[in-house]
């Protein structure tokens, strides 16, 4: 998971570096376009290929939306936020994820949890600015709207999984992103930079292996003791923003951060006893 937190922070600096010259969504356009080789080989590499077309085709084209508006979206916000305000906004996906499970997977959550995920919106808010002085702002709104398109595509990858195979969601995910997101940036494409060619490369190389470290996380691990340390991204948001860009995060950035995490600690520490309790 570490690796997998590091891969993603470098995906998104190349992102945030490319969207200084590029539409958001010709950004998200690229991510899928320059990560499809490395898709195709690991899908045949896996033996998948020939079952490829045998999925849950409305669920995928949900999924490729949902991708298509979150890229965009994270990229748009990082034009004039920080990573690490950015990663602390984010944060809030597993608590979204919580309450969305009531109405999309008809799961019963706890009073506990609840209480739970209104202070981790709380959180959102004192990273928003309470003072009013940079509330709603249109990158914190971005970056907001990222999070709940990510908490219910994960929602959706749950109900796939039944059905679909891991190679099959990521195959047809990058495929239909690419598409979409391509037909969207053509009318305002604008020319690639050759120079720009390496943070290209870069940006398929971290994006497929950060994936790849996250399925094997998951793979490998209880979701409960794996899960936490995907809060080490601030660590890595707040060093690339001070290498790159010489900004630290302020207070409300930290104590929103701190609240938020805490908040997504509990819910999953409860669980995991939860699960224990169930089956011992």
């Amino acid at each position: 998971m570490l690796i997998a937190v590091g891969m993603f922070s470098l995906m998104d600096m190349t992102m945030k570096l490319l969207v200084a010259h590029y539409p958001a969504i010709q950004v998200a356009a690229l991510r899928s376009l320059v990560s499809l080789p490395l898709v195709f080989a690991w899908v045949a590499w896996r033996g998948a290929l020939r079952s490829v077309l045998q999925v849950n085709w409305p669920i995928h084209l949900l999924r490729a939306v949902l991708g298509i508006a979150m890229l965009s979206l994270f990229a748009f916000g990082l034009k004039s936020l920080s990573l690490a305000a950015a990663y602390t906004i984010l944060f809030i996906g597993p608590i979204l994820i919580t309450a969305l499970s009531v109405v999309m997977l008809k799961e019963r959550v706890s009073r506990q949890r609840w209480i739970a995920v209104a202070i981790g919106m709380a959180g959102v808010l004192v990273v928003l600015r309470p003072d009013g002085s940079g509330f709603l702002t249109i990158g914190g709104i971005a970056i907001l709207a990222t999070a709940v398109c990510y908490a219910i595509s994960a929602i959706t990858a749950r109900m796939l999984a039944r059905t679909d195979r891991t190679e099959h969601m990521m195959f047809w995910l990058m495929i239909l992103m690419a598409i979409g997101a391509t037909a969207m940036a053509a009318p305002g494409w604008v020319a690639i930079n050759p120079e720009h060619a390496l943070l290209l490369c870069g940006l398929a190389i971290s994006g497929f292996f950060g994936q790849m470290a996250l399925n094997e996380a998951f793979a490998r691990g209880e979701a409960s003791v794996v899960a936490p340390f995907q809060y080490s991204a601030l660590a890595w948001g707040v060093a690339i923003d001070w290498s790159l860009w010489h900004t630290l995060p302020d207070r409300y950035t930290l104590v929103g951060a701190a609240i938020i995490i805490g908040s997504g600690l509990y819910l999953l520490r409860h669980e995991k006893v939860h699960a224990e309790a169930e089956h011992p």
